[in-house]
Order: C-alpha cells, then sequence, then structure tokens
C-alpha cells in the first residue's frame, strides 16, 4: 500500500507463458496488495504458470474474447477485489514493472487521477526497436487525437496504465469494444467525464515474445482511434450524444 490505498496489479494474458515469470518477478510486492491474471483462452500454458508462480486470482476466458474483453475482466476483478489504483501491465514484459511505484504514487498523492507510461516521451520507443511504420502510425494518430479531443498527450496508444478506482467506476468502460480499440475509448471517456492525465516516460522492448498487432490490425486500429476521437469530438459539441459516453448510474 501507498498511503493505505489497496493497489491491484491487472496482467491481460494471451499466450504469455514465456514472459510472465518475468514480469511478474519484477512486481514490487512491498507495495503491490494483489495481482489479477486474466487469460484470454491462450493456446500455451500461461495458466499453469500463474498458478506456479502463486497468482491467487486467475480467470481463465472459455473463449477468446479479444483485448478489450480480457482488460473488462481484469478491472471487474480489481474493483470486486477493494482496489483503491488498478495498474494495468502488460504481461509480454514489453513494459518494466519498476514504473509501478511511481505511477501508483502519483494516483495515491491526489496529484493524477490516472497516470500513462508513455513511450514517446524521451527515445524508448525506437530505442526499444518500436518499428518506424508502427512510430510514424502513433505520432500521426496522437496528432490527431489531440486535435480533436483538445488534449496534449504523448501517445494514446501505450498499455501500460495506472487508474484510481473512482475514474474506472465513473466510465462505462463495460460496453466498449472487445478488440484493441478499448483503449482508446477509456481515455475518451476519461477525458469526457473531465478527468486529467499525466504522464511518466517509460523503455519499452519489442521482442521475439512480445505481442504485437499486424499491419492489417493496425489499420483497423487506427480506423477505429479516428473514429472514437471524432464521436468524443461531435459529443463535446453536441451534434451526436454516444452511449459509449454516457454517465454511470
Amino acid at each position: 500500500m501507498i498511503k493505505n490505498k489497496k493497489i491491484v496489479v491487472v496482467l491481460p494474458a494471451y499466450n504469455a507463458e514465456q514472459t510472465l515469470e518475468q514480469t511478474y518477478n519484477e512486481i514490487p510486492f512491498d507495495i503491490v496488495d494483489d495481482v489479477i491474471l486474466v487469460d484470454d483462452f491462450s493456446r500455451d500454458n500461461t495458466v499453469e504458470v500463474g498458478k506456479r508462480l502463486g497468482i491467487k486470482n486467475i480467470i481463465v476466458h472459455e473463449k477468446n474474447k479479444g483485448y478489450g474483453g480480457n482488460q473488462t475482466s481484469c478491472y471487474n476483478k480489481a474493483l470486486e477485489l477493494g482496489a483503491d489504483i488498478v495498474i494495468m501491465l502488460h504481461p509480454d514484459y514489453q513494459y518494466t514493472p519498476k514504473l509501478i511505484e511511481s505511477m501508483a504514487y502519483i494516483i495515491a498523492n491526489e496529484v493524477y487521477p490516472v497516470v500513462l507510461g508513455s513511450r514517446i516521451l524521451g527515445r524508448g520507443a525506437r530505442k526499444g526497436g518500436m518499428p518506424l511504420y508502427k512510430y510514424l502510425f502513433n505520432r500521426m494518430l496522437t496528432f490527431t487525437q489531440n486535435l480533436l479531443m483538445h488534449q496534449k498527450l504523448s501517445e494514446y496508444h501505450t498499455g501500460y496504465r495506472a487508474f484510481s478506482a473512482d475514474v474506472l467506476r465513473a466510465i462505462n468502460y463495460n460496453i466498449n469494444s472487445d478488440d484493441f480499440v478499448f483503449d482508446n475509448q477509456m481515455l475518451a471517456q476519461i477525458f469526457y467525464a473531465g478527468y486529467e492525465i499525466a504522464e511518466v516516460t517509460c523503455p519499452t522492448k519489442y521482442f521475439k515474445e512480445a505481442s504485437s498487432i499486424n499491419f492489417r490490425r493496425s489499420c483497423k486500429y487506427g480506423f477505429g482511434v479516428i473514429h472514437t476521437s471524432f464521436l468524443y469530438f461531435y459529443n463535446k459539441i453536441h451534434l451526436c450524444h454516444s452511449k459509449i459516453f454516457k454517465k454511470v448510474n
């Protein structure tokens, strides 16, 4: 705990057998109270590795629900466990768990309610091996999103995120897409609800075992991101009323 806040790390996993242990072993358990592993119908031994490591909270999807569906299960379980701060960490070791303490500290001290680990601040992305087309794609999408949403994030596409539980309860993430655009829908919902988002510089690693979407899926994701940003813009100027931005009862 930090400031008596219960900290829960969620691990949305898909075929993470080879990297889960390394990721788990670097989690700072002096401050982290619980870990949740959600396995999205992996074809390898991710669940068995999780059990061997002693992870108590393991959810196994009986069919593949997608990246967004996996996160939904993660956050719902974290809130069920009474988390005050929820940190999503990919178990593919692409992001370092060593930033968990810094990200949680910002939220626990009520500086910001949401913190992103940015690969774009500094040289983390390209230095860590991000393909050039993905880097350029990231920069173009982020520029467009900042313009439409009137924000100043360095990137919207990192998978390293920390949330106050109050923020998760305030947005209707359960109706978001089960695909990768879930991430951007969440950020749009958070901004729409009036919350601010902080960023910390995060190194990243691209290697064979790290998860990554191909060019075709990247294009689909890009169109989904632009669609979400326009929805945000149109809702802000009252031209439409998308259900993803409705207040949670």
